[in-house]
């Protein structure tokens, strides 16, 4: 008589399996970027740092460049559209009573250029905390790191702000039309 239990729990272990596979395949779908004037590859030139933080313009251009990539418009210098601008930081001021947290801001300003004429321009603005370490050491590279994860934040807003809404708007009906 246990062999009766022992089959149903198999399959029913077997069932629970399979579905947890098909739930969580991890395969998404996304539309194709395109920025405005209907460019499908963009090119990211380094933006210049105006800010004291050695690495915060080389951090927002990295940002734009991984963002592009994911969504399959990176492209090299021969490229017909650029993205091109300018980036600084305020002073992380305390953000707290205690003098514990720090307030940074990030301020971004960024053109998309096609054959040296300037198809549109964007400022950004993202700002956040963080916490201050045991000594200035420790602060200075917890700012650093704040100010890592705002590029990453400004380079989705920029790309967004820079997309073309129109090109995009009939892909979309077809497929929903189907």
């Amino acid at each position: 008589m246990r062999r009766p239990r022992d089959a149903r729990r198999s399959i029913a272990v077997l069932l629970a399996g399979l579905a947890a596979l098909a739930a969580g395949c991890g395969y998404g779908f996304s539309h194709a970027y395109r920025a405005r004037g209907g460019a499908e590859r963009v090119h990211v030139r380094a933006f210049q740092n105006l800010s004291s933080d050695p690495e915060l313009g080389a951090a927002l251009t990295a940002a734009l460049r991984e963002e592009l990539a994911r969504r399959g418009a990176s492209a090299g210098p021969d490229a017909p559209v650029a993205i091109e601008g300018e980036v600084g930081a305020g002073e992380g001021l305390p953000s707290s009573v205690t003098g514990s947290t720090f307030h940074v801001v990030l301020n971004a300003r960024a053109r998309l250029v096609s054959e040296g004429k300037v198809i549109a321009s964007l400022a950004v603005r993202r700002d956040g905390d963080h916490l201050g370490g045991a000594d200035p050491l420790e602060t200075e590279g917890r700012r650093a790191l704040e100010l890592r994860r705002l590029a990453a934040d400004a380079a989705r807003q920029i790309l967004e702000g820079f997309e073309d809404r129109d090109e995009r708007a009939p892909a979309a009906q077809g497929a929903a039309g189907r």
